[in-house]
C-alpha cells in the first residue's frame, strides 16, 4: 500500500499567513501540520509516500520534509500545476500510484488517532473505498455521506444545501485501484473541479464495496485561523509533556505541562501550561497563559499572552493582553511609547486587526 498526501492548494482561508508559505507547514504546537500527517502514515508501515505540491510552495515543502530517508521511507514529490480538485490529484499521481491500493490524506487535517484500524478493516472487507466520517454541526460546509445501518455508503454529496445526514467526510480516504477507472468516468463539477465524492459515487452506483468508518476521536481541519487555534489547543492538551530544557532564571514561575526547548531563555516570567516554547525564544517580564505556542527565535517582552500561536521570529513587546491570535513569521506587535496615542499599522493583504 502507498500513501498520497495532498499539500498543494493556495490556502486562501489562512491568508495573510499563507501569502508567504504553505498552509500545511503552519505549526501546531511548534510542529508543521504536515509532520503529524506523515507520522500517521509512517506508523502504519507505509514506505512509499507521494506528496502533491504546488509550483508556488513546493520547494518550501521539500526543504521542510525532505526525502524521508531519516524515517526509513521514500518520499516522492508530485507537482499539480493548478488546483483542479481532489480527484485530479489522483490523476496527476497515477504513475506513482501504479496499481496498488493507497491512502489519500489531506495534508492540513489532524486526527486524534492513528489510521491502522481503518486500513485493517479496509483490507479485511476487500473494499474498493473506505471513507472516514465524523458528525458535524454544519454539514452544508462539507462533503456529506448518507450511510446504511451496516456502514455502507448510500450516497455522497459535496457541500449540499439540504444535507441527508450530518456525517462529514474526514480528509482521509483509502482506495483500491478501481478508483482510477471511476475518476475516468466523471466530469468536472460546476466549480470546475474533479470531485473525489463524484468518483466514489460511481463506485457506489455500480454496487462496488464502499465502506464507512466513524472517527471516534477528534478531527480538525486547520484551514482557518480559529480552526488552527483549536488544533493548537487540542494538541497541546492531549500530547504536550513537561520538558524544561531551556534556561530559566530563579525569578520565573513555571507551572503545568510546559515544554521549553533547548536554547530558549525565560527571565522573570510566569508560564502556565500547556505551553510550548521553541528553541532560541526569549521571554522576559511576561505572562504566557495556557494553550500558547511560542515559535523558535521569538521575542516576548513585558506582555501578557494566552491562547495564541506565534510563529518563528515574531516580536511581542509591551502588549497589555493578547489572546486568540495568530502572529506570522517575523511579525512585530508592539506598543508605541510616545505621548501621541494613535494606531500605526503596516498591514498586508487579507489581514485582520481587531481593536
Amino acid at each position: 500500500m502507498k500513501a498520497l498526501v495532498l499539500s498543494g492548494g493556495k490556502g486562501t482561508r489562512l491568508r495573510p499567513i499563507t501569502h508567504t508559505g504553505a498552509k500545511q507547514l503552519v505549526p501546531v504546537a511548534n510542529r508543521p501540520i504536515l509532520s503529524y500527517v506523515i507520522d500517521n502514515i509512517i506508523n502504519v508501515g507505509i514506505k512509499e509516500i507521494g506528496i502533491i505540491i504546488s509550483p508556488e510552495t513546493g520547494e518550501e515543502i521539500k526543504t521542510a520534509i525532505g526525502d524521508g530517508s531519516s524515517s526509513g521511507v521514500n518520499i516522492t514529490y508530485i507537482t499539480q500545476s493548478e488546483p483542479k480538485g481532489l480527484a485530479h490529484t489522483v490523476v496527476v499521481a497515477r504513475e506513482f500510484l501504479d496499481d496498488e491500493p493507497f491512502v489519500m490524506y489531506l495534508g492540513d487535517n489532524l486526527l486524534g488517532c492513528g489510521i491502522d484500524g481503518f486500513i485493517d478493516r479496509f483490507t479485511e472487507t476487500d473494499s474498493d473505498a473506505a471513507i472516514l466520517l465524523k458528525p458535524v454541526d454544519n454539514p452544508s460546509s462539507f462533503g456529506i455521506a448518507e450511510v446504511s445501518k451496516d456502514g455502507r455508503i448510500l450516497s455522497l454529496e459535496e457541500k449540499p444545501k439540504k444535507p441527508k445526514s450530518n456525517l462529514a467526510l474526514v480528509g482521509v480516504y483509502i482506495f483500491s485501484p478501481e478508483i482510477h477507472r471511476a475518476i475516468d468516468a466523471i466530469k468536472p463539477s460546476p466549480r470546475g473541479e474533479l470531485e473525489i465524492t463524484d468518483a466514489i459515487q460511481v463506485l457506489v452506483s455500480e454496487g462496488r464495496p464502499v465502506q464507512s468508518h466513524m472517527v471516534e476521536t477528534w478531527w480538525l481541519d486547520t484551514g482557518k485561523k480559529d480552526d488552527l487555534l483549536e488544533a493548537n489547543t487540542t494538541v497541546l492538551d492531549d500530547w504536550i509533556k513537561r520538558d524544561l530544557s531551556g534556561e530559566i532564571d530563579e525569578a520565573s514561575q513555571i507551572t503545568g505541562r510546559v515544554n521549553i526547548a533547548k536554547g530558549a531563555v525565560i527571565v522573570n516570567s510566569v508560564l502556565r501550561g500547556p505551553i510550548v516554547v521553541g528553541r532560541d525564544a526569549v521571554i522576559k517580564d511576561s505572562f504566557i497563559g495556557p494553550f500558547t505556542s511560542v515559535g523558535p527565535a521569538t521575542k516576548v517582552n513585558k506582555s501578557v499572552i494566552e491562547h495564541c500561536v506565534i510563529l518563528e521570529g515574531a516580536e511581542i513587546d509591551h502588549v497589555k493582553r493578547m489572546e486568540d491570535s495568530l502572529i506570522g513569521r517575523g511579525a512585530k506587535v508592539k506598543k508605541c511609547h510616545d505621548k501621541h496615542e494613535a494606531l500605526r499599522l503596516l498591514i498586508g493583504d487579507d489581514s485582520v486587526v481587531e481593536i
